[in-house]
């Protein structure tokens, strides 16, 4: 299987485009720092991965800001940290203030006139537009949580984001989901029989960081340590 066998590249956003590690761990500053002792960054990431995924199969309409608050309000529950609403309310909106990586927007720019570009992503649509402008790119569609209702690894986000596709002319065989969370995307990408790349953002790290461990051993098709290496194997393919 090669990158140059599809037309569509489908992209997680958090953790796969955005630092969302690193924006969720400063967005949660105000309530560490009221905690008695430390926590550790994989311990307070390993945290909100834990409250995140019961929230969202707990309300899965709801929308990601809101979520998030409802999360913060959880991880301050289980620290013993006393704060308020409007402090819950900064963590929900702090998605777009959470980085790129450094390597997005160079590699989406250098993968637009090869492929249609498509975002498949657990956030809501506000909270998605204010990342988007760190990205550098406009994607020819944009499919989130709050417009399926549900959030990954529903399969049905998948199944959502197909039957769009499909409409758009473009087969399933056709599309390469990208993401770096095997949990959140490669385990539902497998159900549905859809192709994945895996951006393996913590290949030199240990544990899941801000996401949960995925069920059993979730097939990748590809794989690559970066989007700046993904783009490097594309322009191989292309030198042959």
């Amino acid at each position: 299987m090669k990158l140059t066998d599809f037309r569509v590249l489908t992209f997680d956003c958090y953790g796969t485009l955005i630092d969302w590690e690193t924006g969720i761990y400063i967005a949660l500053q105000p309530l560490l720092s009221k905690r008695r002792g430390c926590v550790a960054r994989d311990a307070a990431l390993e945290a909100f991965a834990r409250h995140e995924s019961a929230q969202e199969a707990e309300t899965p309409a709801m929308i990601y800001s809101d979520l998030l608050a409802r999360v913060s309000r959880r991880l301050a529950a289980e620290w013993g940290v006393d704060a308020g609403d409007a402090e819950h309310a900064a963590f929900g909106r702090s998605v777009g203030d959470w980085p790129a990586f450094a390597d997005s927007a160079a590699a989406l720019q250098y993968l637009k006139p090869h492929y249609k570009l498509v975002i498949l992503s657990n956030v809501d649509r506000a909270s998605f537009a204010r990342s988007n402008k760190r990205l550098g790119v406009e994607f020819d569609a944009i499919y989130t949580a709050e417009d399926v209702g549900s959030y990954k690894p529903n399969p049905a986000n998948f199944a959502f984001m197909l039957e769009k596709l499909g409409k758009l002319g473009f087969a399933q065989r056709e599309i390469l989901h990208t993401a770096q969370s095997l949990f959140h995307d490669h385990a539902p990408a497998n159900q549905v029989g859809l192709a994945s790349a895996w951006i393996d953002r913590r290949h030199d790290q240990q544990g899941w960081g801000a996401t949960m461990p995925p069920p059993g051993s979730p097939r990748c098709d590809l794989r690559f340590s970066s989007m700046a290496a993904l783009v490097e194997a594309h322009r191989q393919e292309l030198a042959r």
